[in-house]
């Protein structure tokens, strides 16, 4: 048993005895059945604390034939799967973690050499017989031996391996030469019988190019078929929050959001700690501070902080994420940056649509941490207004909330381009930011600039909150808004809600410069 070759199984035993658990065992079963074929080369990219190296450590525990893990996944799922006992420790197993040979940027020049002098080492140790190599050869040179002389080949686990593109930025002839170096090690190789890499980003491309074409990646953009191993799922929270006296609808609200293609995915980490600590809050900061997400959603990019104010008041925003070049520092538009954002965990994308936006109220607390400050001049102050408006909304008090809502559009004018539809339908999302406390994502058709916004809203599970039907429009009337909700038929899509519906009709009259608002409660027939 070593550190890299054949490794042990503790880091394993210390998650599954933890006193918060959630059996993803069976991702052992679809990624057994990669082993040995052509698409035995795995790259699953998600954000820090999304359980990634708890997802490798369980890997590795499993195939390393250098300890015996049968106790460890008794009872777990995948211990009645078919495939479980072909594979248990009965592999070589080579495990590195990138992130332990480079602490800091200094060790860019001399990292690559340290993994395959630490790795050689205890190829020497665990294959005496083999000859054809020694300490200084290269790796891949000493695979080929040992695979040459046992016919046996090698696993292989890889944790956090774009570190080098997160602590060395702005290298890019380092990264191009450790690039080169995976590209050695894996193309062409009998001695791979299956390699699982992860880390945040996606593998790095030069133009539209990966640059390690062998690998299928599996990203929080595209996640295939792994998607519910990429966080904690409705079932597994559900059933944790039961088991340790927490309310669920809580966790839900603060945690749940990330969308994988038809699935909703918890944040694991934040849901761990909030039931360990009783305590519902951002959990973040543990990991990434927000000056991380400020860098990004400070860059000047056209439409940026549009954008970011829009999902704030739980809109969304449309991107393409495919021409993201999968590294920190290449950014051509504002899609590259949001998707960064997207790999990064601050935000989430919705496959169906090709929109992003943000997930929870954990990720909507550090882009409020983030844009207090001068470059976003009234939008926390605006946001402040917001708890006042929903109360006003509710006591149908239109006269209070076309004032709160003038104030709101003015206080967020130096972000948003005023005179438009666009910055009304915003304005309006950010008046009605404190509904994510009461109501679920609003359901909206945003403007495309020409025509209108509606936005729905419906209550959280068991609660007395009214639905809030909001029609938005631009130099006209809200008493015509009001009358285009019950002529259009907007309320049929709510019509299987039982409780109360309140219909706001919001106007922007661009010649008297006044915001108009009338609200009622619909009567049901």
């Amino acid at each position: 048993m070593g550190i890299y070759v054949n490794p042990g199984n503790v880091s394993f035993e210390m998650a599954r005895f933890s006193n918060i658990y959630v059996d993803k065992s069976m991702l052992i079963s679809k990624i057994n059945t990669l082993y040995k074929t052509e698409k035995r080369f795995v790259c699953v990219s998600r954000p820090r604390r999304f359980g990634k190296s708890m997802a490798a450590n369980m890997l590795s525990a499993y195939y390393s034939c250098g300890c015996d893990s049968k106790k460890l996944f008794s009872g777990l799922k995948i211990e009645k799967n078919p495939s479980f006992q072909e594979h248990l420790n009965r592999h070589n197993l080579i495990r590195i973690d990138v992130q332990r040979f480079l602490d800091t940027e200094k060790d860019i020049d001399t990292f690559t050499d340290e993994i395959e002098i630490s790795v050689i080492s205890e190829l020497l140790a665990e294959f005496p017989d083999c000859t054809g190599f020694e300490t200084g050869s290269k790796l891949k040179a000493a695979l080929d031996q040992i695979f040459l002389q046992t016919s046996r080949g090698f696993i292989f686990i890889i944790d956090e391996w774009d570190c080098v593109f997160r602590i060395a930025r702005n290298r890019k002839d380092e990264q191009k030469k450790y690039l080169d170096f995976l590209r050695g090690l894996f193309k062409d190789c009998a001695y791979a019988e299956l390699v699982y890499m992860t880390g945040i980003l996606p593998i790095k491309k030069y133009g539209e190019h990966s640059a390690l074409n062998v690998f299928d990646e599996y990203s929080m953009i595209a996640p295939k078929n792994l998607g519910e191993y990429f966080g904690f799922t409705n079932e597994e929270v559900s059933e944790q929050c039961e088991k340790q006296g927490m309310d669920y609808a809580e966790t839900e609200k603060w945690y749940d959001g990330y969308r994988l293609g038809n699935l909703h995915i918890y944040n694991p980490k934040s849901v761990a700690d909030a039931l360990t600590w009783n305590e519902f809050q951002s959990y973040w900061t543990g990991t990434e501070t927000y000056e991380a997400l400020k860098i990004y959603i400070d860059m000047n990019f056209d439409g940026m902080k549009e954008a970011v104010t829009m999902m704030l008041g739980g809109g969304r925003c449309k991107i393409n994420p495919r021409r993201f070049q999968n590294d920190m520092t290449t950014f051509k538009t504002r899609d590259d940056v949001l998707t960064l954002l997207v790999h990064l965990g601050y935000l989430t994308y919705d496959k169906k649509t090709e929109e992003v936006l943000i997930p929870n109220l954990e990720t909507a607390q550090e882009f409020l941490d983030a844009a207090d400050g001068t470059e976003w001049n009234g939008l926390v102050q605006a946001l402040n207004r917001s708890e006042q408006l929903l109360k006003s909304t509710w006591a149908l008090n239109g006269k209070e909330v076309a004032e709160g809502i003038a104030c709101i559009h003015n206080e967020t004018a130096s972000v948003l381009k005023y005179n438009s539809e666009n910055s009304l339908a915003c304005a309006v999302l950010i008046a009605y930011y404190s509904a994510k406390a009461y109501y679920l994502n609003p359901v909206l058709e945003m403007p495309s600039g020409k025509g209108f916004a509606d936005v729905m809203y419906l209550p959280r599970r068991n609660s007395d909150y009214p639905a809030l039907v909001i029609e938005m429009k631009w130099n006209q009337s809200a008493e015509g808004a009001i009358k285009q909700i019950k002529e259009r038929e907007y309320l049929s899509w709510v019509q299987g809600y039982t409780g109360d519906i309140i219909l706001a009709g919001i106007n922007y009259n661009k010649e008297k410069k006044v915001h108009e608002c009338i609200i009622e409660k619909f009567e049901k027939k």
